[in-house]
């Protein structure tokens, strides 16, 4: 297939590299010279040739702000814009209206891999907007990453991608304090990540689909610890960080949620139900 990319930072350049490798017909543009070399693709000077040159149409860039400056006032006649920009989803939604008054039909898309991660086993891409498009490329993006449409929602796969995030900064926030607290001591802490901490988070992982069927069922019951005893070991934790000269900081906001739970009489239901205190 013909298929044009626009921006080439190192994402722009492992997508634009794995679809030629994969046979397909690439074209790209940059705004600097240069990202280009070594890529098997053909470049071009402008945004609007590379465009022009094929159907479908993959952004690849700092935000939408930058999406709406490159596209400006050039056409979309019969294109697919397929949008793997970090965003938001309200820019998605209002995306697809900005797009269909320039004559194209919208993609947008949350890539969940680190550039060295596309093309191989483990990538993903989450995919919202058109089901023609996505269904008509559906194929060659497959050799980007493991694709997962959606829904016709532009929203949709910027909201799962944010949400995707979120749940990777929880658990760095968490190796973070983790690896400051065993550093505190001077105890080596690839030891301590590789042999007790990964396969403790591996098994808590486990708990977590319990979880989320008990805020779906709005059930907070728990035959484990409570909200109370939560309570209670996260003063403690939060004490021993002090005395250990290590800041809490990243714990303290989980804490005040705790806390607010606690407060509002909810003491004897499980973890799960602090998701009340963020609706």
């Amino acid at each position: 297939m013909r298929i044009s990319i626009l921006g080439l930072g190192l994402m722009g350049q492992a997508l634009a590299r794995t679809l030629v490798g994969a046979g397909h017909s690439v074209t790209v543009w940059n705004r600097t010279e240069g990202k280009a070399d070594g890529l098997g693709a053909t470049s071009v000077a402008t945004a609007a040739e590379a465009i022009e040159a094929s159907p479908l149409v993959i952004v690849c860039v700092l935000d939408y702000a930058a999406v709406r400056e490159l596209l400006g006032s050039v056409r979309l006649d019969d294109r697919v814009l397929l949008n793997l920009t970090n965003g938001r989803p309200a820019e998605a939604r209002d995306m697809v209206e900005w797009v269909a008054a320039r004559g194209g039909d919208y993609l947008d898309g949350g890539i969940m891999a680190v550039p060295q991660m596309i093309g191989t086993p483990g990538a993903l891409i989450l995919y919202s907007g058109s089901p023609t498009a996505f269904e008509r490329y559906e194929e060659a993006l497959g050799a980007l990453a493991g694709p997962r449409y959606l829904g016709a929602d532009a929203g949709l796969a910027p909201l799962y991608d944010l949400a995707m995030l979120t749940g990777m900064y929880g658990q760095i926030a968490g190796f973070l304090e983790a690896a400051a607290l065993i550093a505190s001591e001077k105890r080596p802490v690839a030891e301590f990540t590789t042999e007790l901490l990964v396969p403790w988070l591996t098994a808590m992982a486990g708990q977590q689909p319990r979880m989320a069927a008990d805020i779906e069922a709005g059930a907070y019951v728990t035959n484990v610890s409570n909200l109370e005893i939560n309570q209670v070991g996260m003063v403690n934790l939060i004490r021993a960080f002090e005395e250990q000269g290590v800041k809490p900081d990243l714990l303290l906001p989980m804490r005040d949620v705790l806390d607010r739970r606690v407060a509002a009489g909810h003491g004897a239901e499980g973890l799960s139900s602090l998701i009340e205190e963020l609706r």
